[in-house]
């Protein structure tokens, strides 16, 4: 289905992206759940939403989506417009609500209109040596996500297979959005090789008393307004080690957390 037919079908007002709605997707994820969005969301997506957030729109460039409709009528403020541009996602914002929106856009399906979008697969780049550090601040919401794409971009420019991308993002997000929600900072380090791509996150903060907890499924520790931004779910930490070839985590409580994440390349 082309972005256009989705735009028409929600009567929806273009807010960035207007030259790209030609562009075809493959698939609607609705939900107000990020942490659901970067677990079950597929790559060449439209993500609609009410949560009109940075962080919602940086989950879905993450996800590899193409853009993001706001439904109700909502806005983005701040600088999301503005990330939504420098990564060519189109976002847009329909007065309609989750239910009715799901419903126009399987109509518009079903008259015929899909058009299955192609991914374009990268190349390995071979002989790559990299290492780079990064700094993260907790509670700093205004520039969550802000590291994570700047890796994915970094990766994205050497060339690496755009599933395996896919996957470190998705994993360095979750790992980040912990620290900005339960620390109080983070170094987080990236070191690329021909072989295998290793990111650290080591954090100050309070720690985790139970990993074997903290990793099941629906476990959260994450306030009502952290909640309320679209995280918190339970599903990062299983998100990482579902999306990460292999991942490592300590904890000492009152010292701080160290994640340590590899993806190899074949």
């Amino acid at each position: 289905m082309e972005i256009k037919a989705i735009k028409e079908a929600l009567d929806a007002t273009v807010i960035e992206g207007e030259n790209a709605l030609d562009g075809s997707i493959e698939h609607v994820y609705a939900s107000d759940l990020m942490s659901d969005v970067l677990a079950f969301g597929q790559p060449n997506s439209i993500l609609l939403t009410g949560l009109a957030t940075q962080q919602a729109v940086i989950s879905a460039h993450m996800a590899e989506f193409k853009g993001v409709v706001f439904i109700r009528g909502k806005k983005v403020r701040d600088g999301t417009q503005k990330f939504a541009r420098d990564h060519h996602l189109v976002l847009m914002s329909t007065e309609l609500d989750m239910y009715d929106a799901c419903v126009r856009v399987d109509s518009k399906r079903q008259d015929g209109h899909a058009a299955p979008g192609e991914s374009v697969p990268g190349e390995t780049s071979e002989g790559i040596l990299l290492r780079h550090e990064f700094s993260i601040e907790g509670s700093d919401f205004g520039s969550a996500g802000m590291v994570s794409t700047e890796i994915k971009s970094l990766l994205k420019t050497i060339g690496l297979d755009p599933k395996l991308i896919r996957r470190v993002g998705i994993s360095t997000y979750e790992g980040e959005m912990n620290v900005v929600m339960h620390a109080k900072r983070a170094k987080v380090h990236v070191t690329i090789t021909p072989k295998l791509i290793e990111v650290m996150i080591e954090d100050e903060g309070k720690g985790i008393p139970d990993i074997n907890l903290a990793m099941e499924k629906g476990f959260s520790t994450a306030t009502e307004e952290q909640r309320a931004m679209g995280f918190g779910s339970g599903m990062g930490l299983p998100n990482i080690r579902n999306n990460s070839d292999d991942m490592e985590l300590t904890s000492e409580v009152g010292r701080g957390t160290k994640l340590r994440m590899k993806f190899y390349i074949r």
